[in-house]
């Protein structure tokens, strides 16, 4: 499926984005849009470069991040397991059918995996980088993905949503739900929403005339 195009600006200032910068547990039961899950893959691993630049840094530019969306409540997006391909800005479908409570189960429990609409699960596939860097390349891949991180947070910010990371997961577990190769690694979950009534943010929208929040 190709995925709307992001947006490149909007009125909502990275300050403010920094300065409202939550960790978000409790999510409303709203659906999210196809466009705001656009804007937070982009955000992750989107390209931004006509030579393969990408929206978080990475060292000596191998891009070792690959990122997957666990889907339940989108809105023209059927629920299923999708992976991300940041060169075409489209989702692949790897499995139907809402896998959160599954995911959920994978995290020891954390309930907010399974109500949140979606969750973003960012995993390395680190043979490049550490081929150049046979030293710190494991170091630099954790780095790549604390930075792909929290471009989450910040453009789950700006958009009026909430996310929270997690960290602790069954790997073996998240592996097999995602046909993960035995190189590559989970090493996050972000679970995404809105936020539950009394937790709101200022709103952004990513759609051409911004709804309330």
């Amino acid at each position: 499926m190709k995925l709307p195009e992001p947006k490149l600006d909007s009125a909502f200032s990275v300050e403010k984005a920094i300065s409202q910068r939550r960790s978000v547990r409790s999510y409303a039961d709203d659906s999210l849009s196809l466009e705001e899950v656009s804007q937070l893959l982009w955000a992750a691993q989107g390209m931004t470069g006509a030579s393969g630049e990408r929206s978080a840094p990475s060292a000596g530019a191998t891009y070792p991040l690959r990122a997957y969306v666990a889907a339940g409540n989108v809105t023209g997006l059927a629920a299923g397991i999708y992976k991300y391909d940041c060169q075409a800005h489209e989702l692949t479908l790897l499995f139907n059918g809402d896998e959160r409570g599954k995911l959920a189960d994978a995290t020891r429990g954390q309930s907010w995996v399974s109500e949140a609409p979606i969750s973003l699960i960012i995993c390395s596939s680190a043979g490049s980088t550490m081929q150049r860097y046979p030293e710190m390349g494991e170091c630099y891949v954790y780095m790549e993905s604390g930075h792909a991180a929290q471009n989450v947070y910040l453009q789950a910010t700006a958009l009026g949503l909430g996310t929270v990371a997690v960290g602790a997961f069954d790997a073996p577990a998240i592996k097999r739900m995602l046909w993960l190769l035995p190189h590559e690694q989970p090493l996050y979950i972000m679970p995404v929403g809105q936020p539950a009534q009394g937790d709101k943010i200022d709103r952004i929208n990513t759609a051409n005339h911004p709804r309330s929040a």
